[in-house]
């Protein structure tokens, strides 16, 4: 053991004085740079629930209908409803919960699905991911007013803001103040203090564990599919994360969950290009199958004999439009490049 301390402090020694020698020959060099203001800005890009971060501007609700009704209900439904794409982002609260800034329906349970406006605290955060993700197809797109308009709008189809108020830098903080669910956030669990309370309760298998235990719950496979296979409904921006849905579930846990970033499988005759990819063109349509719009094969199918149907798709795809499948509207893609509208036309018309 005596051998043990005099070693252990001979290495102590050693360090102090590699420490002490570092600082005489003063800073080290050659282990970086420091940060230029334009980068830290870079990732200083959040808006806090103090409305630290929120930039200056302004947005009317009925500029947000129009921004709402351009890029926001093919998704999300003409008035926040859709449970088709996403859940509902309106719906379950009361007036009374405006008053209480607690929502009701989340204890009782009368509400059978929680909406966004149910459960959000704070109209920073609603803010915050409008700016930073949406719309899905052109992330970062919005400009900072329509940002403010299409939350206001938001905020105005949850009875949250009247029709004539105007959201502002100057006047989010009143909006705050009608949030139903704004008392409604609690910093008494694990994930805000490592004191705090846990939000998992789980008991870990220390021993005598299943060498492959059976996942709790599956997803039946006639619903696998039901919205198109997941793998090709990707972004451009950010990461690929979906499955293969056209095949069956994995036997084993961890089996078969790393999808494909290039391979799009089909039963059309050639894989549709990678600009379809790249525009999120899959996120909406299925080359053989409906997901929210119709799948390319059926719009081959109905102007395959049509002698205008080129110039025609160009423009639906770059203006939009409404009523040619359904009730849900293809919002207008004016972010795709010419050459891109080219490929993609060309390969929807071109004959299997």
């Amino acid at each position: 053991m005596s051998r043990f301390i005099k070693t252990a402090a001979a290495i102590a020694v050693a360090g102090a004085a590699v420490v002490a020698a570092a600082a005489i020959a003063g800073p080290l060099t050659g282990l970086g740079r420091t940060a230029t203001p334009k980068e830290i800005a870079a990732w200083d890009i959040d808006v806090r629930p103090d409305f630290k971060g929120l930039p200056k501007g302004s947005g009317s609700v009925s500029a947000g209908q129009a921004v709402w009704e351009g890029k926001c209900a093919s998704c999300h439904g003409t008035f926040g409803e859709s449970n088709e794409v996403f859940t509902p982002l309106v719906g379950g609260t009361t007036a009374e919960d405006g008053r209480s800034g607690r929502v009701a329906a989340l204890v009782n349970g009368r509400q059978p699905q929680k909406t966004t406006l149910m459960k959000v605290a704070t109209v920073s955060t609603l803010w915050d991911y409008i700016n930073r993700a949406m719309p899905w197809n052109a992330p970062k797109s919005l400009t900072t007013d329509e940002v403010y308009a299409v939350t206001a709008y938001l905020l105005n189809m949850g009875e949250i803001v009247p029709d004539d108020f105007v959201l502002s830098d100057a006047t989010i903080a009143q909006a705050q103040q009608r949030m139903p669910n704004r008392n409604g956030m609690t910093t008494n669990h694990g994930m805000w203090d490592i004191k705090g309370k846990p939000d998992v309760h789980s008991v870990a298998c220390m021993k005598n564990c299943p060498a492959d235990p059976a996942p709790r719950s599956t997803l039946p496979e006639a619903s696998r599919n039901a919205h198109g296979n997941l793998a090709l409904q990707t972004r451009a921006f950010g990461a690929t994360r979906g499955v293969d849905t056209t095949r069956p579930a994995p036997a084993r846990l961890g089996e078969g969950t790393a999808a494909p970033v290039v391979a799009m499988a089909s039963t059309a005759s050639t894989a549709p290009p990678a600009a379809f990819q790249a525009n999120a063109c899959l996120a909406c349509h299925g080359v053989d199958s409906k997901v929210v719009g119709p799948s390319f094969m059926s719009v081959r199918a109905k102007y395959k004999d049509d002698p205008g149907a080129s110039v025609r798709l160009v423009e639906k795809i770059r203006n939009g439009s409404t009523g040619s499948w359904g009730p849900i509207p293809m919002p207008a893609q004016d972010h795709v490049k010419d050459e891109d509208l080219k490929v993609l036309v060309g390969w929807i018309l071109a004959p299997q």
